[in-house]
């Protein structure tokens, strides 16, 4: 429930994501990053995707380097194997959460544990800050069991970062954007209501099934599976399941108000950082 006097969220845009390929042919659906909405500060990509169609998934995404901000992979279905060039490997697995920051740079590969199954999941980009683009690159990784689940009456919350109005804090840490990511879900009919800092960008996507969420006119609005919602202004957001129930990503983070220049997968803030990004991994200094 909301706190007295608080404002709730409106939609202000609706974005449905575009077919699209990436790492070795892999077949994903892209939201943000794409030219209807090319960022959402500090937001800079999510891609979703689920197949259970090896074809889709099996060739994976083979060694590739970042720089200058934060991969977050969370798996609803299926097993990813992560290795890089430091030395680090691991196994992502269904419900498991994988935050990476990237930073001066990291050599990575993200390759299917499976040769056939449902393989499905997120992969979002946050930016990080001029003053931390070249920080240490790290990492946060936690499977199902370390991830704290919420039962609200006829609501499941999983909170992978932030902290809810009810007090469940997730494990993962980042200060620089103080993200919320939550994934909820509701039975059929029920109304569903979240404290969201009045300072930061917020966006849901649907999952599974229906969400009813207002406008800015008040109008309630529809949003369907693989649809997202940027909200409004306001420091709260409250909506109700469909006659299916429903479930969805819910984001929140900080922006960071500086210049974003993109090349590839590098991404940093003056077009000049960008080219000595690749000049430093062509010469292997990552």
């Amino acid at each position: 429930m909301n706190k007295p006097g608080q404002a709730a969220r409106g939609i202000a845009r609706i974005i449905k994501g575009t077919p699209a390929t990436d790492g070795a042919g892999v077949e994903l659906t892209r939201v943000i990053g794409q030219p209807p909405l090319p960022m959402l500060d500090p937001f800079l990509l999510l891609d979703a995707f689920r197949s259970d169609k090896p074809e889709d998934y099996i060739a994976g995404f083979p060694a590739h380097p970042h720089r200058g901000f934060e991969t977050v992979t969370y798996l609803l279905s299926g097993r990813m194997r992560h290795k890089d060039n430091a030395g680090h490997e691991g196994l992502i697995e269904p419900g498991g959460i994988q935050w990476m920051t990237a930073g001066k740079g990291i050599v990575h590969s993200e390759m299917p544990e499976q040769q056939d199954g449902l393989l499905e999941g997120f992969q979002l980009w946050i930016n990080l800050p001029a003053s931390h683009k070249m920080t240490t690159p790290a990492y946060q990784e936690y499977d199902q069991t370390q991830l704290p689940v919420e039962n609200r009456e006829g609501a499941l919350v999983r909170v992978i970062t932030g902290e809810t109005t009810r007090g469940t804090r997730g494990p993962v840490s980042q200060p620089l954007t103080d993200p919320l990511y939550l994934d909820v879900s509701l039975e059929a009919g029920v109304e569903f209501s979240e404290s969201i800092n009045a300072n930061h960008t917020a966006f849901l996507y649907v999952i599974e099934g229906e969400a009813l969420l207002a406008d800015s006119s008040d109008e309630q609005l529809e949003l369907r599976r693989d649809q997202l919602a940027v909200l409004g202004q306001g420091d709260a957001m409250k909506l109700n399941a469909g006659d299916r129930g429903a479930r969805f990503l819910l984001l929140a983070g900080k922006p960071l108000h500086e210049p974003v220049a993109r090349g590839g997968p590098f991404v940093m803030n003056t077009a000049d950082e960008v080219r000595q990004a690749f000049s430093d991994y062509q010469r292997g200094e990552f």
